[in-house]
Formats: C-alpha cells, sequence, structure tokens
C-alpha cells in the first residue's frame, strides 16, 4: 500500500492545482469567512428583518441549493474543472450582488441572496475535489485535499477575525465587507478560471467502465459524521453558555483552537493516517469523535468551576478527530470513483454532506433541550454506528462490469 514519506511544499502546492489556484482558495475562503458568519446579522440589522424570517431564509436557501449538486456532478464527468470551480465562485458574487441591492425589509431579495451564496458553497466543494484529483492520483492526492482543507481554514478563520473587527462600524461596515467579499469571490474566479484544467475521460489511458459507485452505506454514515463540523460552532457555544453558565470567552477560545489544530495538524495527520487503508482511517475517526462526544458528557457533568477547562480540554481530541474525517472521507470517494463518473460520485459524497450541515442545528438544539445525556450519548451511539457501518462495508460500492470484475488502478481505499 502507498504511504506518503514526507511533506514538501512546492509539490503539495503543485499536486492542489498549482500556486494560481492557491491563491484563488486563500482568496476565496478569506472572503467567505468574512460575510458567512455574519450573514444572519446582515439581514438582521443591514435589512432590518427579524431574527426567525432571517434564519428560515437561510435555511432555506441552504436546502434548495441542494437541488443543483447532481448537476455540477454531471457538469463535471462532461469534464469541465476550474470552469465549475471559477462558475461556483462567481454565482457567490451574484449572491453578494443581490445583498447589496435588497432594500430594508425585503425578505425576498435576501432569500435569493442566500439561495446564490448556498449554490456556490455546496458546488465548490465537489468541484475542487475533482481538480485535484485529476492534477495528482494516490496517496499524493490525499495530501493535496488535506493541504487545500488547511489552507481554506486559515482563510475563513482570517476572515472571520476581519469582519469581528468591522463589526464595530455597524451597519455601514457590514454592507463594505458584504462588497468586498463580492471583489473577493470575483478575483478567486477569475483566478481559478485562468487554470484553464479540463479532464478528458474518453481519452484515459485504461478505459474504465465500471458503474458509479452506490456507496449507500458511505453516505449515510456522512451524514452522522458531519455534525462535527457544526459542533464548536452550534453544540459547544449552546453547552457551555446555558448548561455550565461559562463565559462567552470560553467558546470563543474552543473555535479558535479547533481552527488552529485544523490548519497545522491537517496535512501532518493526514501523511501519519496514510499507511492504513482510507476505510480504516474513517472508521477511527468515528471512534475519536465517539470518545470525544463521551468525554464531553463526562465534562458537563463537572458543573460550573471544572466544566468548562473540561470542555476545553475534550474538544482537542473531537478536532483530533475531524482531522482524520477530513483527510480520509473525500479522498475515499475519489479512490472509489470511476474516472468517468467521479464527479457524480463527487456530488452525491456533498450532498450528504449538505443535509447534514442543515439538518445539524434542528438536531443538536432538539437533543440538548433533553439534558447533555440525550445529546452527548444519542451523538456518540449514532456516530459508533456510522464508524461500524463503514469498516464493514469493505468497498462493497461498485459492481463488476460484465463476468470479468474490473480492477481500479488506484490501488486499495
Amino acid at each position: 500500500m502507498a504511504t506518503i514519506t514526507g511533506i514538501r511544499p512546492r509539490a503539495l502546492v503543485r499536486a492542489s492545482g498549482g500556486p494560481r489556484y492557491a491563491v484563488a482558495l486563500a482568496v476565496d475562503a478569506l472572503g467567505t469567512g468574512m460575510l458567512r458568519p455574519f450573514l444572519l446579522l446582515y439581514g438582521v440589522t443591514v435589512l432590518q428583518l427579524s431574527a426567525p424570517v432571517t434564519g428560515i431564509a437561510m435555511t432555506a436557501g441552504v436546502v434548495v441549493a441542494l437541488v443543483c449538486t447532481p448537476v455540477v456532478g454531471r457538469w463535471l464527468d462532461l469534464g469541465a474543472r476550474s470552469t465549475v470551480v471559477a462558475a461556483s465562485m462567481l454565482v457567490r458574487v451574484l449572491g453578494v450582488a443581490l445583498l447589496l441591492a435588497a432594500p430594508a425589509g425585503n425578505v425576498w431579495l435576501f432569500a435569493a441572496a442566500a439561495l446564490f451564496l448556498g449554490i456556490g458553497n455546496q458546488a465548490w466543494p465537489a468541484a475542487h475535489a475533482a481538480v485535484v484529483a485529476t492534477v495528482t492520483h494516490g496517496r499524493e492526492r490525499d495530501a493535496a485535499l488535506a493541504g487545500s482543507r488547511a489552507l481554506r481554514n486559515a482563510g475563513l478563520g482570517v476572515g472571520a477575525l476581519v469582519a469581528t473587527a468591522c463589526l464595530t462600524g455597524g451597519t455601514t461596515a457590514l454592507e463594505a465587507l458584504a462588497a468586498v467579499t463580492g471583489l473577493a469571490y470575483f478575483a478567486a474566479a477569475t483566478l481559478a478560471w485562468s487554470i484553464h484544467l479540463r479532464a478528458h475521460p474518453g481519452a484515459t489511458p485504461a478505459r474504465d467502465d465500471r458503474p458509479a459507485p452506490r456507496m449507500r452505506t458511505l453516505l449515510a454514515a456522512n451524514v452522522v459524521y458531519v455534525f462535527c463540523l457544526n459542533l464548536f460552532e452550534i453544540a459547544l457555544p449552546l453547552v457551555l453558555v446555558t448548561q455550565l453558565h461559562a463565559s462567552p470567552v470560553w467558546s470563543a477560545a474552543v473555535f479558535v483552537a479547533n481552527t488552529v489544530l485544523v490548519v497545522t495538524l491537517q496535512v501532518p495527520v493526514t501523511v501519519l493516517m496514510s499507511r492504513f487503508s482510507r476505510r480504516t482511517v474513517l472508521a477511527l475517526a468515528g471512534v475519536v469523535l465517539a470518545a470525544s462526544y463521551l468525554g464531553f458528557l463526562a465534562a458537563t457533568s463537572l458543573g460550573h468551576g471544572w466544566g468548562p477547562p473540561a470542555v476545553a480540554a475534550v474538544s482537542v481530541v473531537c478536532t483530533l478527530g475531524e482531522i482524520i474525517y477530513g483527510g480520509s472521507a473525500t479522498a475515499l470517494v475519489t479512490a472509489l470513483a470511476p474516472a468517468p463518473v467521479l464527479g457524480r460520485a463527487l456530488a452525491r459524497f456533498q450532498l450528504s454532506t449538505g443535509f447534514g450541515l442543515a439538518v445539524t442545528p434542528a438536531v443538536i438544539t432538539a437533543l440538548a433541550s433533553r439534558g447533555p445525556a440525550t445529546l452527548w450519548g444519542s451523538l456518540a451511539a449514532a456516530t459508533l454506528l456510522a464508524s461500524s457501518a463503514v469498516a464493514t462495508e469493505k468497498d462493497r460500492g461498485t459492481r463488476p462490469s460484465g463476468r470479468r470484475r474490473a480492477r481500479s488502478p488506484r490501488g486499495p481505499a
């Protein structure tokens, strides 16, 4: 089984799409970090919408945007690569333009803006993974995906810090922030488009006529796994502030620590785990996440005094599980999918991710209202079940073509 023997920054950048593409990713992440955490605040403060109406419009935009994901997959399977990435950024420029054009009290334009922003956010992951899978292969592809994830998290974090600093300027600052975000998206789209990358599935050296992998178990498990991505924005602040009555500073510190750890450890951990199969690593991620959920349950039982620092300590374990998951999930999908249907496989995976992220707030708040045992016990049990399902599936996602089973040139997943 191929492993990664070291981390070479230049090779990593080249495997991720090249310097211009890396700059595009950084600029796009910076813009997203400046706007996404404060979109709700924009609707309430600038457009003077009620919080419930704003939240419903944002949720509706995300849910409807999921419908566009299969279209992205088919577009990718036609060979498009950098064009799809650029389009995912340009559609967010349109979303920002609608935000700026919306008059106070107009919920429909805000909902339309949320829809276009959602379409871009849902289209980008599959398109980006297809770009990386086109320019590199094997375990180097896994490291490239991990590196781009670290870069994106860094950009999101810096963007959020910039936006936080601008909040003291009131509504004018929020409008200016939205305008800068739109410019950032446009610049990133231009850079991404300029690499002119396109795949030619019909011209591959060895014809691979396997059908698209079903991945039903993997997709169902992924819906549970992605809950870890929203814990630091939803579950932990909810627990720390409302149940442990801790200062909001604890929530901020835990969130910052999570971002820093993902940025610094995503690539090294992915390299370290390359000695194992991707499916084994993904199953391990579920075990680590489930253990952290039980750790949060134990931490909350300590009460106001020791509870917050205990939650902060356990959050490091949870972050490690998130890092292992982030370095193996998309990589497993790219390893399982034949090249001609890679786009559709990635789109289906993104559909499960988007669905999981969409339902996370409602599920977490509903479980938390019934107490810590229900919240963390349910998450731990569901994640362990998902981990077990991933481990026992044993790559049965593809079926043999005809009498002979097609062998993948990519090696074991």
